[in-house]
C-alpha cells in the first residue's frame, strides 16, 4: 500500500535523525571541554610569543576555572532544562563573556568561544539567536584579526572585514537552522498524520470486516427463514392436498362394494401417495444444497441438472467457462438454490423438453444462465401464484440480492424462457 511505503520511509529517515541527534549530543555534551581543552594547549604554547604577562596568565587561569564550573554546572542543569530557557540563556552569555575575555588576552582561546555557533538554538529564544550568534562572531572576528583590540587602524579595517564576513556566515547558518527546524516539524507532523491514517485505515478494516461477519450471518439467518416459509408452503401445498385427495379416495373405497370402482378409486390413491412421496423427497433434498457436502459448486450443479433429467425426461445440459474458484458456502448454495427453483419452475410450469443450464466464472462475478423452451410467459404481467407457495421467481431474486447479486428474467409466450442471476465472486475463506 501507498500509506505503508511512506510510513517505513518516515520510520526510516527518523531512525537516521535519531543517530545523528545521538552524535549531536554527545558534542553538545563534551565539545565545550574539548574545545577549551584545545584553546589551553595553545596558549599555553603561544603565550611568551604573543607577550602575555603574568598578570593576564593568572586571570586566564581564574577564567578557565570559571569555565569549567560553568560547564560542569550546565552538565548538571541542563537534563531539567531541555531547549532554550532563562537558564540557557544565562549560560549562553555567561560563557559568551569568559570567552571574550580569553580572547582578548590570547587570540588562541576564540576555539573555546566558538562553540557558541553550534547550541544558540538550543540554549536561547528564537528572537536571541541572530544577537547570539553575532556576539560570538565579534569574538571570533577579533581572533583571526590578531587579538583584542586591534592596535592600528589597518588592524580595525581588518577586524571590521573579518567580522562582516563572520556576520554573513552567521546570517547563512541562521537561515539553514530555521531551514531544517522546519523540515523537523514538518517531517514529524507528517509522521503523526500517516499514524493517525494508518490507525483510521485499520479501524475501518477491522469495521468492515464485522459488518462483513454480521452480514453473513443475517443471510444466514435469512436464508433459513426462507427455506422455512417455502418448505411450509410446500407441505401445505402439496403433501396435505395429497393427502386429501388420498383420504377422498380411500372414503369413497370404503362406502362402495363394486370391486371396479374399488380398483380404480384405490389406484388413484396409490397414484397421489407416490407423487406425494416423490414431493416430500424434494422437499427434503432441497432443504439444505446436500449436492455442496463433498463437491464444488460446478460439479454440484453437473449432478443436479443431470438428476432433473432423467427425473423429468427432459434433455438438461450444463457448461462452466472460466476458471473455476472455490467460493465462498453462502455464494455456492445460493446459486445451486436458484438452479433447483429454475429447474423446478420448467418441470412443474413451463412443460419444458430441453434445458441448459451455464455457469460462468467472469472476473469477480459468477454468473448463472437457466434457458428453456417451455410455454413461457409475459415478464410485464405477473405470473399468477402457483400451488407452491410462490417461491419463485421473487424468491430467486431475493436469493441474489442478498448477496448484493442480481437476477434477470427473460421470457416470452411460447419462446422459452431464460433466467440469468449474477452474483460477487467471493472465495472459500
Amino acid at each position: 500500500m501507498p500509506e505503508t511505503g511512506a510510513m517505513t520511509q518516515a520510520v526510516g529517515s527518523t531512525r537516521g535523525t535519531s543517530t545523528v541527534e545521538q552524535r549531536w549530543e554527545l558534542f553538545h555534551r563534551w565539545g565545550p571541554y574539548a574545545l577549551l581543552g584545545v584553546g589551553i594547549v595553545l596558549a599555553a604554547g603561544t603565550a611568551p610569543a604573543i607577550g602575555m604577562t603574568r598578570a593576564e596568565m593568572h586571570a586566564s587561569g581564574g577564567l578557565v576555572g570559571a569555565a569549567l564550573l560553568l560547564q560542569l554546572w550546565w552538565g548538571r542543569a541542563r537534563r531539567t532544562r531541555p531547549g532554550p530557557s532563562p537558564a540557557g540563556t544565562a549560560y549562553y552569555l555567561l560563557r559568551w563573556a569568559i570567552g571574550f575575555g580569553l580572547t582578548w588576552m590570547n587570540p588562541l582561546f576564540a576555539f573555546q568561544a566558538s562553540i557558541g555557533y553550534f547550541d544558540v538554538d538550543r540554549l536561547l529564544l528564537r528572537r536571541l539567536v541572530v544577537p547570539g550568534l553575532l556576539a560570538t562572531a565579534v569574538t571570533v572576528a577579533g581572533s583571526q584579526s590578531g587579538g583584542l583590540p586591534p592596535q592600528d587602524r589597518m588592524g580595525w579595517i581588518l577586524f571590521g572585514g573579518l567580522l562582516a564576513a563572520n556576520a554573513a556566515l552567521v546570517s547563512l547558518l541562521a537561515h539553514f537552522t530555521t531551514l531544517e527546524e522546519d523540515r523537523t516539524r514538518t517531517q514529524a507532523e507528517t509522521i503523526a498524520e500517516l499514524e493517525r491514517t494508518n490507525a483510521a485505515l485499520q479501524q475501518v478494516l477491522d469495521e468492515n470486516a464485522a459488518l462483513h461477519t454480521q452480514l453473513l450471518v443475517q443471510a444466514r439467518e435469512a436464508g433459513v427463514a426462507d427455506e422455512r416459509r417455502r418448505l411450509a408452503a410446500e407441505i401445505h401445498d402439496t403433501l396435505a392436498q395429497g393427502l386429501t385427495g388420498i383420504i377422498a379416495q380411500l372414503q369413497v373405497v370404503a362406502g362402495t362394494t363394486d370391486p371396479g370402482l374399488v380398483r380404480v378409486h384405490a389406484g388413484r390413491a396409490t397414484d397421489l401417495a407416490r407423487e406425494s412421496l416423490g414431493e416430500a423427497r424434494r422437499s427434503v433434498h432441497n432443504l439444505a444444497p446436500v449436492a455442496l457436502d463433498g463437491d464444488g459448486l460446478p460439479q454440484a450443479l453437473e449432478k443436479t441438472v443431470a438428476e432433473w433429467g432423467e427425473r423429468t425426461g427432459a434433455r438438461a445440459d450444463c457448461t462452466v467457462t472460466g476458471t473455476a474458484e472455490p467460493l465462498h458456502e453462502e455464494v455456492a448454495a445460493t446459486l445451486l438454490r436458484i438452479a433447483q427453483e429454475a429447474l423446478s419452475n420448467a418441470s412443474r410450469h413451463a412443460a419444458a423438453t430441453r434445458v441448459g443450464v451455464t455457469l460462468s466464472y467472469i472476473g469477480d462475478e459468477v454468473t448463472l444462465d437457466i434457458r428453456d423452451d417451455g410455454r413461457g410467459f409475459d415478464p410485464r404481467v405477473r405470473p399468477a401464484r402457483t400451488g407452491s407457495g410462490g417461491f419463485g421467481l421473487d424468491g430467486m431474486r431475493a436469493r441474489a440480492e442478498r448477496i448484493a447479486g442480481s437476477l434477470t428474467v427473460e421470457s416470452e409466450p411460447g419462446h422459452g424462457t431464460a433466467v440469468s442471476a449474477r452474483v460477487p465472486l467471493v472465495r472459500h475463506d
